[in-house]
């Protein structure tokens, strides 16, 4: 099964929307690996320039100075970062910062060693580009940067069409050729195990047929909202009337078409608290944040629209409400709101019915 779903998600083309999605997941998890990597780049440069300055009886410029406040501010901000598009540039920022650092240090050096240490630089930069999360276009031109800046042919005194020129080349287009060969195959793959990722929890916790929270969404959300701070709340039961003689009478097309609409009903009306299909005609709310009133005014509305629904087959819903007490688990609320959903069952449907002592007692 896992082959399948894999083999057809590697078929499709990933739409702008979830590429999106895919750049900022990516960049929110592994903001502290780009962290760790602006500072062991910072860190990297700074002992070469120590190296070169005192070994090299340079000493340390002012302008040493200056690209290690830039790179540290550069770093900071980072800390701060919460969007992928900032990142791009932020990147980019640093890596003209840093290839120039790179550039001024190794200016410092013998004339014959330079174009060794230019390509190390090079390659240890593109490498590092090549693993952070950063679009096509912010890649390529951190690439052109820094071959720009750290060509080896500048100030180097080789030429091209020598041969050690020719080599340095040939190892330049095949450095560079890797480098953009990795960096795509692994966007690719990281891009469709996100998107495989999305349809395998898709098919765990959303119900295939009505497109809302399945129960186990639903268990998992409302009893985390039991963890929460103790406030107002409650879980409502909803169950679709004469549903089975809809089901027998018109066939099962018929019946899924009206779990949908009680669904559309249910998931317009009850935005931003949980609410889910428990199975079969069965569906529940998880109310957070309201008292008695406001709830009673949204079950009454759903109710209403259910009734009120122009479709062909109409139905109507009975809906048990019970009220989360403080030490209450999950299961115990939903037993009494399933009480309460019997009760309402019992006493005219269409209607909702709030668990309370009489209820127990009378079972």
């Amino acid at each position: 099964m896992f082959k399948t779903i894999e083999a057809h998600v590697r078929k499709q083309v990933a739409p702008a929307a979830l590429r999106a999605e895919f750049r900022q997941h990516e960049f929110e998890s592994m903001r502290p690996f780009c962290l760790l990597v602006f500072c062991v780049s910072i860190l990297i440069w700074l002992v070469f320039d120590l190296i070169v300055s005192f070994l090299g009886g340079q000493g340390l410029t002012w302008l040493s100075g200056l690209f290690i406040a830039l790179l540290g501010c550069l770093t900071l901000v980072l800390r701060f970062t919460r969007r992928s598009h900032h990142f791009d540039v932020l990147n980019l920022l640093f890596i003209i910062v840093i290839t120039l650092g790179m550039r001024l240090v190794i200016e410092g050096i013998p004339v014959a060693r330079r174009p060794v240490w230019l390509v190390l630089g090079v390659s240890t930069v593109l490498y590092a580009v090549s693993v952070l999360p950063v679009r096509r276009w912010s890649f390529f031109c951190a690439m052109a940067i820094t071959w720009v800046v750290l060509n080896p042919f500048y100030h180097t005194r080789i030429d091209a069409d020598e041969l050690e020129g020719a080599m340095l080349l040939s190892y330049a287009v095949f450095l560079s050729g890797l480098v953009i060969y990795s960096y795509l195959q692994m966007r690719k793959a990281k891009l469709h195990n996100f998107y495989l990722s999305k349809v395998l929890l898709e098919q765990a916790y959303i119900d295939a047929l009505t497109e809302i929270p399945n129960r186990r969404s639903f268990m998992t959300q409302a009893d985390r909202q039991l963890r929460l701070a103790p406030s107002e709340r409650y879980l409502a039961m909803i169950d679709i009337d004469n549903f089975k003689r809809v089901n027998d009478r018109f066939g099962h097309d018929v019946g899924d078409e009206v779990l949908k609409r009680v669904a559309t009903h249910i998931k317009a009306s009850m935005s931003g608290f949980e609410y889910a299909r428990l199975g079969g005609e069965e569906f529940a709310i998880f109310f957070q944040g309201l008292d008695q009133q406001g709830v009673e005014q949204r079950l009454a509305g759903l109710c209403q629209r259910v009734r009120e629904d122009t479709a062909e087959h109409p139905v109507t819903v009975s809906i048990g409400l019970a009220r989360v007490d403080q030490g209450d688990s999950l299961t115990t609320v939903l037993v009494r709101a399933d009480r309460a959903l019997y009760e309402a069952k019992h006493t005219g449907k269409d209607r909702f019915v709030l668990w309370s002592a009489r209820l127990a007692d009378s079972e």
